[in-house]
C-alpha cells in the first residue's frame, strides 16, 4: 500500500489533489522566480488541472504543509530504466519557501519519495539541480546523492520540436 500522507512534528506530507491546483501553481511560480525563470512559466491552473488531475495524469504531486499552511512541493513523474528493466521517479521540482527552509521540509520530501519509490519497486529516484544551486547541491549531497558529471541534459522545445517531428518519414 503506498504512503498516501504523513505527519512528522508538525509537518503534513500528502499526495496533491485537484483542490490544491492554485498552491501548486503558486509553488511553480515562486520556484521560477528562485531559478530566475519566471518568463518560461506558461502553466495555468487549467493546464495543471488537465495534466495533474485528469483521465490521463502526467505526474504527481506532494504538497506539504507546516503548522496549517502549505510551504512547499514535489513534482514527480515515472521514468524507466532498461539497464534495471524497472521503473523510477524523477523528480521534477522541489520547492520549500524560504522562510522554511532549514527546518527539515526539503529532507521530509525527498525522503517521502525515497519511500515512495521503495514501495513502487523503482530502481532509482534522479533529479536535476541547476549547476549555481550550491546550497541545493550540498543539501542533495548530505542526502546521499550522486552527482553525474558524465551526463549532460538534452532538450527540445517549442519550433525546433516540432521542425524535429517533421523529420518523421512516416
Amino acid at each position: 500500500m503506498s504512503i498516501i500522507s504523513t505527519r512528522i512534528d508538525g509537518l503534513e506530507l500528502r499526495l496533491a489533489t485537484e483542490a490544491d491546483v492554485p498552491a501548486i501553481l503558486n509553488f511553480i511560480q515562486q520556484l521560477a522566480d528562485y531559478e530566475k525563470l519566471a518568463d518560461q512559466v506558461v502553466a495555468t491552473e487549467q493546464k495543471l488541472r488537465e495534466t495533474l488531475f485528469s483521465g490521463k495524469a502526467y505526474a504527481e504531486v506532494v504538497l506539504a504543509n507546516y503548522r496549517g499552511k502549505d510551504v512547499g512541493f514535489a513534482l514527480f513523474f515515472h521514468n524507466y530504466s532498461t539497464f534495471l528493466a524497472k521503473p523510477g521517479i524523477y523528480l521534477e521540482d522541489l520547492f520549500v519557501e524560504p522562510a522554511c527552509r532549514g527546518v527539515g521540509v526539503g529532507k521530509a520530501l525527498i525522503t517521502y519519495l525515497a519511500k515512495l519509490a521503495v514501495e513502487r519497486d523503482c530502481g532509482r529516484l534522479e533529479w536535476s539541480v541547476l549547476d549555481w544551486n550550491q546550497p541545493a547541491i550540498d543539501f542533495y549531497q548530505s542526502l546521499g546523492a550522486v552527482m553525474l558529471h558524465d551526463w549532460r541534459i538534452n532538450r527540445v522545445t517549442g519550433s525546433t520540436l516540432s521542425q524535429m517531428a517533421e523529420l518523421f518519414p512516416g
